[in-house]
């Protein structure tokens, strides 16, 4: 099918706003990748009216997917961790197209991870780990066994990726491939929950004790990020932490996290007077 690509990628390649393009081909087994298509063809761009834009093809009994992406779409989403097929097809996918090494830099600096955006990932792993483990463990106290198993596994899996954060390797989409090498007390708690024959209560009951250590043991490391920048100023309202730039990535895990950090003593809530004499405003500040 690449024949028949061929002279769609050829005119993009001759855009001025192209960076780079590539090619993923379908892989026995791992269709899931690229996502069931036979062809993915990633096309990165320095701006456009639309931050994404797909196409689909068919030729004969084939099928492909184009993703138009900008640059600046394309790094958040590598930040946030949110498209976690894109490590893959940056890494091992056929470069096509490559202006002025933009790929080639790209891939190095995703090699090298930077320790800022290792902070600022690992940050956002950590507190989406926390709200997962949070709700499970509600569900859990509450004896809704079942309904708790969902957000302990979740969990793992930001477990798992701050695993490999801290590596200084960015989580591919066989995550628990990397985790296996790197840190097997995480998969050996992945395996346990997933094929104990012990009751599915015990199970998480076992992991929960577990998961206890390992997240306090990581709380400092969590929280770095969003203290170097909340150490810019001597207070803050929760708007002014949503609006910040580089904490709006946070999301909606912002509030949990901030709580969290706040019941550990990171972050220090200041009561602040209001219109209304009785109620008070909440600031918070590095503690």
């Amino acid at each position: 099918m690449e024949h028949v690509l061929r002279p769609i990628y050829q005119e993009r390649a001759s855009h001025p706003e192209t960076l780079g393009i590539i090619l993923v081909d379908k892989k026995i087994n791992e269709s899931n990748i690229t996502d069931t298509f036979d062809k993915v063809l990633l096309i990165i761009v320095s701006e456009a009216e639309q931050q994404m834009l797909t196409k689909h093809y068919v030729f004969n009994d084939q099928k492909a997917v184009m993703h138009t992406i900008t640059e600046k779409q394309l790094r958040k989403w590598l930040l946030i961790g949110s498209h976690r097929r894109l490590v893959d097809w940056l890494f091992h996918g056929k470069v096509i197209f490559d202006r002025n090494e933009f790929l080639h830099t790209l891939k190095f600096e995703l090699q090298s991870f930077p320790l800022a955006g290792r902070k600022i990932k690992t940050g956002i792993q950590f507190a989406m780990l926390i709200r997962r483990y949070i709700e499970g463990k509600e569900l859990f106290e509450q004896k809704k066994y079942l309904d708790a198993y969902l957000p302990v596994v979740d969990s793992l899996h930001h477990l798992a990726r701050l695993s490999v954060i801290d590596s200084g390797m960015y989580p591919e989409v066989t995550v628990w491939s990397q985790v296996k090498k790197i840190e097997p007390a995480i998969y050996k708690l992945y395996e346990e929950l997933m094929l104990s024959d012990e009751p599915i209560d015990k199970r998480l009951e076992l992991l929960f004790l577990a998961s206890e250590f390992m997240i306090h043991s990581r709380t400092a490391d969590g929280a770095v990020h969003i203290l170097e920048v909340m150490s810019a100023r001597s207070s803050w309202t929760i708007q002014e932490l949503h609006e910040h730039e580089e904490l709006s990535i946070y999301s909606k895990d912002l509030e949990v996290f901030i709580e969290y950090l706040v019941e550990k003593g990171f972050i220090e809530m200041e009561p602040v007077a209001s219109k209304n004499d009785v109620i008070f405003h909440r600031h918070y500040k590095v503690k």
